[in-house]
């Protein structure tokens, strides 16, 4: 099982083929991954990044990925620790971290400010790690 957050699932979604299934068969996020992808995804579209057709065709993707939403009772106070633990403002971040652990699996992360700020934890990993 793998956690995979937002820039992960924008660029599975934006590739050619399946860009899911070279992460294996049981991954897992947050309900905010779905938002945050999107809003991404937008973001792009409208700086000309994309194109609208492009756009529609990740946008479908994303909302047909294979990824399980998970959310557990716990998520939050979890989240809310780990903020707290690495002085972040924002829990965004924290939700995919505060999951991974709590399911005793990767999170799998192109962002490398958040795989290095999390580098003791052992398991925040790039799919180049993988």
């Amino acid at each position: 099982m793998l956690v995979i957050d937002a820039n992960v699932a924008r660029a599975a979604c934006g590739g050619e083929g399946d860009g899911f299934a070279v992460l294996g068969d049981e991954l897992v996020s947050v309900p905010l991954m779905w938002s945050e992808a999107r809003a991404s995804l937008h973001l792009a579209l409208l700086k000309g990044e994309i194109g609208r057709d492009d756009g529609e065709i990740i946008h479908n993707r994303l909302e047909n990925c294979p990824v399980d939403r998970v959310e557990p009772p716990e998520l939050g106070r979890e989240a809310w620790r780990l903020a707290e633990e690495f002085g972040w403002g924002r829990t965004y971040d924290a939700e995919y971290v505060a999951l991974a652990k709590l399911l005793d699996c990767r999170l799998v992360t192109l962002d490398t400010r958040l795989q290095r700020g999390t580098d003791r934890l052992g398991f925040v990993v790039t799919p180049a790690e993988l």
